[in-house]
């Protein structure tokens, strides 16, 4: 493109300005980027053009605009021809052999030109101008069919154009391996060098017009529903039940991709089809009906769902997020309010479900010990306590899919059965046909495990408690502050690592919160875990993110005199530990607390069972003297 536009003042700025209209060939992003320039916007024009999006193990997720901070033509073009260089260097000819596959969501940016299946196509030219097969959809797709497609036909890698659940002017480059999970390092930092080093746009790289006629391109549309609905319906444990329930289940899609694919699996299990939300199953990038389409903002996002549900005598809400990699769960509770369920409750209700379908049809229980579930470490650790009384094992990983979903190859490689994996950011991983969240297969199987209890006369709720009675109450409270600025987020986790000693350079965290002793302290940033005998972390550390990790002392409550209150001391049920998982117990000193004859406590003391030992896990209790104290 033609340059006559004057200076900013800025020289660096200028360069990049330049550098960016010799190589851009979208008109619109030009036209927008000369406009900025005309009208001296020199902050709007540094925000696009400061600093290059940063190809992570999450790929690229970024506003759509012009400039190298941002998601447009240019940008896809560049980072694709790094990935492919990358590719390239790893497997050599062997990439042109087995080729890769792209998929993308219905996001698109109209000022700009942009949008899912634009920078798909242009994906596409890069890696088939490089002589490589590229199976393109053809239409949209659930984020999940495209890690499912690389396993399937033995990919060297994938691309996902989607930007998930984030606000409507984003969108995202995600890529998958060839094991079928996302990239971790040192794959991120490879990646970003290549694209560094390719960053001119390639003759034929532009040209998405050959792709018609380009015998290198493949459309898997078919196939891959066909291989899916297959593949999936092994998790199809109650046919008979589920062509005959009465349960009416509500869907949304939150104008995203999900609708058909979630009528499809429904189908594909015999249940009743959902409900759908009429003002959101189709696809709409403006997202009109919610501020921000993700369904863990919960009730906001469910209001019409809600609405739905109540004409049609429904007492089920399940929602996707725009790509359909993200369930929600809600249920109608007795007193008419929507109870809708966090992360961490239905991820306990999947594993369950899970578990227990694979139990009735795996009668030889010798391997439970071959069978594995995975949960990330920000995630509730009721899979530990189910996995300690059933007899499997289960893993803790760092937070993201990505580690998951590597773990679970790894596994499986070594003939292990990986059944469940989940994270408390509504990301459920039922089996591993797909490693990676799966909100189209969750649907069915939630639909499911549903209409069983329904035939029993249980509901969602009523199952969670009795899910915690069994093997222990998991309760948690997230919660999050927001903040952009790097320096000030290093400064605040700086005071955490030197806390009353900040003049010093030797470490020094909190004993106390709130008055709460503060019993271990693990550090992913530095690696730092004082639970470890060597003070070292098990899990991988990370300078490039700030994870601190407080275990706080139990506590004694007061009475109340409202309440009742009833103690139980079970005896504690061993399970399989697993090398991956550190438990430590500490059962404490009791403390006698004032009475109060408006108050009633009994407690029940059980015998105590022996358990096995396992020298796969780290398991120590301490058991400290009674203290006598005054009434």
């Amino acid at each position: 493109m033609e340059n006559v536009l004057s200076s900013t003042g800025d020289s660096k700025l200028d360069q990049a300005i330049n550098q960016w209209l010799q190589f851009d060939k979208n008109p619109q992003t030009v036209a927008l980027v000369q406009g900025l320039v005309k009208e001296g916007a020199v902050g709007e024009l540094r925000r696009c053009f400061g600093s290059r999006m940063e190809f992570g193990t999450a790929g690229l997720r970024a506003a759509m605009g012009p400039g190298i901070s941002c998601m447009n033509d240019l940008t896809i073009i560049q980072t694709t021809q790094g990935f492919c260089k990358y590719l390239e260097h790893c497997f050599g000819e062997g990439l042109k052999e087995r080729g890769v596959v792209v998929g993308f969501d219905a996001r698109a940016h109209p000022p700009s030109g942009g949008s899912s299946k634009r920078f798909a196509s242009l994906a596409a030219a890069v890696f088939t101008s490089r002589g490589v097969p590229v199976h393109l959809f053809c239409d949209i797709t659930p984020t999940p069919f495209v890690p499912f497609t690389v396993s399937h036909l033995g990919l060297c890698a994938g691309v996902m154009v989607t930007a998930s659940h984030n606000p409507k002017q984003d969108n995202g480059y995600k890529v998958y391996w060839e094991n079928g999970a996302q990239i971790v390092p040192p794959h991120d930092k490879g990646i970003s060098v290549t694209i560094e080093a390719n960053l001119e746009p390639w003759p034929e790289s532009w040209d998405v017009t050959s792709l018609s006629h380009n015998p290198l391109l493949k459309d898997p549309y078919q196939d891959i529903h066909t291989e899916y609905y297959q593949d999936i319906q092994q998790h199809c444990h109650h046919r008979d039940i589920n062509k005959s329930s009465e349960v009416k289940i509500v869907h949304t899609s939150v104008h995203g991709v999900g609708h058909a694919f979630v009528q499809s699996a429904f189908k594909a299990f015999d249940l009743r089809p959902p409900y759908a939300v009429e003002e959101q199953k189709d696809p709409d990038p403006e997202f009109p009906t919610v501020k921000y389409p993700n369904p863990e903002e919960g009730k906001g996002v469910l209001t019409l769902s809600f609405a739905l549900a109540e004409r049609e005598g429904a007492t089920v809400v399940l929602a996707n997020d725009p790509d359909a990699d993200r369930l929600a769960v809600a249920e109608k509770q007795k007193g008419g309010q929507w109870r809708v369920f966090s992360g961490n409750e239905l991820g306990a209700l999947l594993g369950w479900w899970v578990y227990q379908c694979w139990k009735r049809t795996d009668p030889d229980r010798s391997t439970v010990k071959s069978v594995y579930m995975l949960a990330s470490t920000v995630s509730s650790k009721i899979l530990r306590a189910i996995a300690l009384k059933e007899g499997f094992h289960f893993e803790e990983t760092l937070t993201g899919f990505k580690w998951m979903g590597n773990r679970a190859r790894e596994l499986l490689d070594q003939k292990k059965i990986v059944l469940f994996a989940f994270e408390e950011a509504i990301g459920y991983m039922c089996g591993s046909a797909v490693l990676d969240k799966d909100g189209v297969s969750a649907a069915a199987i939630a639909g499911e495990m549903t209409s069983y209890l329904a035939a029993k006369n249980i509901t969602l709720s009523q199952q969670l408690t009795a899910i915690y009675e069994e093997y222990g109450y998991h309760l948690t409270k997230n919660s999050y502050f927001i903040c952009h600025d790097q320096e000030v987020i290093r400064a605040m986790f700086d005071r955490l690592r030197h806390y009353g000693n900040q003049d010093r350079e030797d470490v020094s965290y909190p004993r106390q919160c709130g008055g709460v002793a503060i019993t271990a302290v693990r550090d992913l940033t530095t690696g730092y875990d004082s639970s470890q005998a060597d003070n070292k972390a098990v899990l991988p550390s990370s300078t490039s993110s700030q994870m601190v990790t407080f275990n706080l002392s139990p506590q004694v409550l007061p009475f109340s005199t409202s309440s009742q209150m009833v103690t139980f001391n079970l005896s504690p049920q061993v399970l399989p530990s697993s090398t991956s998982s550190q438990m430590v117990t500490f059962n404490l000193s009791p403390q006698v607390l004032p009475s109060s004859t408006s108050s009633q406590m009994v407690t029940f003391n059980l015998s105590p069972q022996v358990l096995p030992s396992s020298t796969s896990s780290q398991m120590v209790t301490f058991n400290l003297s009674p203290q006598v104290l005054h009434q």
